[in-house]
């Protein structure tokens, strides 16, 4: 007997479904709506979690004594070296990041050419 109610409601759902009327269009916006929720709700998290991701790198800072990640704070809470603390000729001291930020158009770089076609002898290859 419970098999004969099953294709019931199968007949029951395919005339809905079939027959054009409110009760169909509303069971389609609700079928559509589902659907569109349980697809677009991932996509629209994983964008959030991307973006937030994004800003917690930006945050982060490396220590350059013990290569320890951290955010918000002065001193490194692994090993305790100071972040921001720069030393006399206006480089980081050792195991110590500085926050200051260079010109590019006052700094020079020295570049020097070297012949890798020569061996240690000092003769060129045939």
């Amino acid at each position: 007997m419970a098999n004969r109610l099953s294709w019931w409601w199968i007949v029951a759902l395919a005339l809905l479904l079939l027959a054009p009327g409110p009760a169909s269009r509303l069971l389609f916006d609700v079928v559509g709506g589902v659907t569109l929720l349980i697809v677009a709700l991932p996509v629209a998290l994983g964008g959030v979690g991307l973006l937030a991701w994004f800003l917690l790198q930006r945050r982060l800072r490396t220590c350059a004594a013990c290569g320890f990640r951290s955010v918000g704070s002065d001193v490194c809470p692994a090993c305790g070296t100071v972040f921001s603390v720069v030393g006399a000729q206006g480089s980081p001291s050792a195991g110590q990041v500085s926050d200051t930020s260079f010109d590019a158009r006052d700094l020079t770089i020295d570049v020097t050419a070297t012949d890798v076609d020569k061996d240690a002898s000092g003769k060129q290859d045939a």
